[in-house]
This record gives structure tokens, C-alpha cells and sequence, in this order.
């Protein structure tokens, strides 16, 4: 069974609360990156997500509005030791779709949805196919 640090990715995107949600998503789209992890002081304070992002955009809440206004606090976070099927399993409960990695309490990775897919097809794909 695979490990998330197997499948996580560490080009980390971070921000801190302080910053703007339209700069904050400016940077998304730039990165292609689904989600960004909240900062405060190196531990991970919240997460923002682009659901986050369109939930904003539709109350018309975003001109000056900060990301700490939008993101999900104290999210739910995973270990590198942990399986792939048990980041799933926290996944598919809390209905997340990313997931900060946390090793002796700061971020070394994030981990989505499509990762945990991806080693998936990888493990059920036959070999030579």
C-alpha cells in the first residue's frame, strides 16, 4: 500500500490570513494549484480551496476581503506514514478533495484527490500495458 508521502506534492503554495482573496486566487490560477495552505507563524492555520474561492465570489465578498475571512480553519490534516487509503477514507468523510501534510507540526506537502486517483489507475494498470 502506498504512503502519502509517495503521492504528496511538496511545491507547496502558502499564504498568510492577512492576504487578499482575490491575491490569493490570482496566485492559484497562476500556479494551477486547487488549494493553498494558511499560515500563521509556519504552522498551518487554515486551508483555502477554489471552492472557498467561488463561494466568495458569489456572495460578491471579495474586493478587500481577506483570505482568513474564506478559509477553512484548522482543517483536517494527514502524515506522511500515512496510506493512501486512509487520506482517502478522510477524504470521502469530510468531503475534502485536499489535504495539508503535516510532519512534527509543519507542512511538508498536500495531497488531493487526483493524486490518490492517480496511484490508484498506477496500482490496477497492468504492467507492459
Amino acid at each position: 500500500m502506498a504512503q502519502v508521502s509517495d503521492v504528496m506534492s511538496t511545491l507547496l503554495l502558502t499564504v498568510e490570513p492577512t492576504l487578499g482573496l482575490a491575491d490569493a486566487a490570482r496566485e492559484m490560477h497562476e500556479r494551477n494549484v486547487g488549494a493553498v495552505l494558511v499560515l500563521t507563524n509556519g504552522r498551518v492555520s487554515g486551508i483555502l480551496t477554489e471552492r472557498d474561492v467561488l463561494r466568495a465570489v458569489a456572495t460578491g465578498d471579495v474586493a478587500g476581503t481577506r483570505v482568513g475571512a474564506w478559509m477553512t480553519r484548522d482543517p483536517e490534516t494527514i502524515g506522511p506514514d500515512d496510506s493512501t487509503a486512509h487520506a482517502a477514507s478522510v477524504m470521502i468523510h469530510g468531503g475534502f478533495r485536499h489535504l495539508p501534510v503535516i510532519d512534527e507540526g509543519r507542512p511538508v506537502g498536500i495531497v488531493s484527490i487526483r493524486d490518490l486517483v492517480r496511484v490508484t489507475i498506477d496500482d490496477e494498470t497492468p504492467r507492459g500495458a
